[in-house]
């Protein structure tokens, strides 16, 4: 369904909801000025990571003059990692209550907006053995919400911004979209901009929680909700692209929906409103995510009769750019220390162009500005 509401409409019922926002600007900022995003996900990965790395990235980033928003695209930890046991009594043993305040601590020092999409390892999978059978899903994911999403609307960062959030601008023939407070929206350098929480693994929540987590129909109406209220968000950030004449959208959410180790059925909904919005729009669109680790650039829409066209079977979609950012170590020891400098230039025919940034390496050699990556 589309939105009938007009931009500005929206503006002021987000301006209404929350007005202390004031200070922090405007989700809508036209400018045809260039702007250099920080992208990084599926970090840290470890406590070493947290403790020994995170300067590093804080000061590789913190310290770029061009750099002006950063985004992670999700996980907060391994896929081997406890979750909080948030809302458990008593907590299970192999939980680690602390750790996703220690990431909201090292989000603050960033001195950008910071905008953070959540990832499948710090709610969806926390009932797995393998996670320690240390959260119930429900729980982690209205402990994320409380916590790295205390105000509907403003992001992370010393210097957070405004963005529009679906708790408070949700369509209002389905108030229950109001819970997704995570899903974000905001335009700036003629680009809009959309999260969405789309975890990664287990075929986006398909995969039964177990016991003593098991509740087939909660997970059941959770994943439908949250699927409903992404297509809608999906549609209202392409709405107002085109209704603002934007140059470009950037879709930002968690899971590698072309992951061919991995079940990917459910995701063909959100694929296919993501590739007819996009041939709609005309003009380039960006997803990014995370999950896979290992960093990749394509364009998985361009050939339906290709192998990984064929996974969702959308009709062609060659205005689609898809980047896996690069995250932690890989099963196959892939484990450069990168972040993805991404520009933005509306004024230039493909609008996104990208590198890799190292923030440190193991062995830097004689003069390199990089320190040494922690052993």
């Amino acid at each position: 369904m589309r939105y009938s509401r007009t931009i500005g409409a929206a503006l002021m019922a987000a301006t209404l909801a929350v007005p202390v926002f004031a200070q922090h600007g405007t989700p809508v900022n036209r400018s045809a000025d260039s702007l250099t995003v920080a992208v990084f996900g599926d970090w840290p990965y470890s406590v070493h990571l947290r403790d020994t790395a995170a300067p590093f990235l804080l000061d590789s980033i913190n310290s770029d003059p061009h750099v002006r928003l950063v985004v992670h695209v999700g996980d907060i930890h391994s896929g081997s990692m406890p979750c909080t046991g948030a809302g458990l009594n008593p907590l299970p043993a192999g939980s680690n209550p602390g750790w996703n305040q220690s990431i909201w601590d090292i989000f603050q020092q960033f001195h950008d907006p910071f905008v953070y999409t959540p990832g499948d390892n710090e709610w969806s999978d926390c009932h797995k053995v393998k996670q320690s059978s240390s959260g119930a899903p429900l729980n982690e994911l209205a402990a994320v919400r409380n916590l790295f999403f205390p105000t509907a609307g403003l992001t992370l960062g010393e210097h957070p911004r405004q963005v529009i959030s679906q708790a408070t601008d949700f369509d209002s023939e389905h108030p229950e979209d109001a819970q997704f407070v995570e899903n974000v929206i905001w335009e700036q350098s003629r680009t809009v901009f959309v999260t969405m929480n789309v975890p990664g693994g287990s075929n986006d929540d398909a995969a039964t929680w177990v016991a003593p987590f098991t509740n087939n129909q909660a997970q059941m109406d959770e994943r439908n909700e949250r699927e409903a209220a992404n297509l809608r968000w999906l549609a209202k950030a392409f709405d107002m692209a085109e209704a603002d004449g934007a140059a470009a959208v950037v879709v930002i959410s968690q899971a590698d929906m072309w992951d061919t180790e991995a079940a990917l059925t459910n995701y063909t909904p959100l694929v296919t409103e993501l590739a007819n919005r996009t041939v709609e729009f005309g003009k380039p669109a960006l997803l990014l995510n995370g999950d896979s680790h290992r960093f990749q650039v394509g364009q998985p829409l361009a050939d339906p009769s290709s192998a990984i066209g064929m996974i969702h079977n959308t009709q062609a979609v060659p205005n689609l750019t898809r980047i896996v950012v690069q995250g932690a170590l890989t099963a196959d020891g892939n484990n450069p220390r990168k972040w993805l400098r991404l520009t933005i230039d509306p004024r230039a025919p493909g609008v996104f162009s990208w590198e890799n940034v190292s923030y440190c390496e193991a062995s830097p050699a004689p003069g390199s500005p990089l320190p040494a990556c922690p052993e």
